[in-house]
């Protein structure tokens, strides 16, 4: 598997040898001696999987202090354009992106480290997305900023007018109202070593 370091050092992406014949394909999605080569010791608790149409936008999501998590994220069908933003006060990215495209054909993950937002738009006409969690979904603790903030300037590669959020994504906060990380708190040195 390769690894593959972002503009934001934290934010890694994986990409999976694929054998594929005639028959079909195998590749292996996880590796835990490749997770504490490349990030630490990361324990996953949970996975979850989520199927979207066209222009649907989830995001952008985290989860406070204490009840932060990590994500490991793939598409199994679609295409996706997947997002992490740094919400870490202090950090030299604060407040920037990775984007990443996501599909069923390259089978890529990309890693969020706790302290960033994640979110992610369908491009294709429907997405089955999948991730690892290595902590529990409290939604008490449920933490967003809003998918169209101007300070972050994210390209969603699609017209606003064919983007769809629900009612809840569609009444985060902005960016500028989130603090719930601190830098020198959530480095992943910190966090993963």
């Amino acid at each position: 598997m390769n690894v593959i370091v972002t503009a934001i050092p934290d934010v890694l992406i994986f990409e999976p040898v694929v054998f594929g014949d005639e028959r079909g394909y195998f590749l292996e999605t996880f590796r835990s001696d490749l997770i504490e080569k490349h990030i630490g010791r990361v324990d996953f608790v949970q996975d979850n999987e989520s199927k979207s149409g066209y222009g649907v936008l989830r995001g952008l999501h985290f989860q406070k202090p204490p009840f932060t998590q990590s994500k490991l994220v793939r598409v199994v069908k679609g295409r996706v354009l997947d997002v992490a933003v740094d919400l870490r006060r202090g950090s030299p990215w604060y407040g920037k992106s990775v984007t990443c495209l996501l599909d069923d054909k390259r089978r890529s993950m990309l890693w969020i480290p706790k302290g960033f937002a994640h979110g992610f738009v369908v491009l294709s006409d429907e997405a089955v997305f999948v991730y690892k969690c290595d902590a529990y979904y409290a939604p008490e603790y449920d933490g967003g900023v809003r998918w169209n903030d101007e300070t972050l300037g994210i390209d969603w590669q699609l017209s606003s007018s064919d983007i769809r959020v629900s009612g809840k994504d569609a009444l985060l906060p902005a960016f500028g109202d989130v603090d719930c990380f601190a830098y020198e708190a959530f480095t992943c040195e910190n966090i993963y070593r």
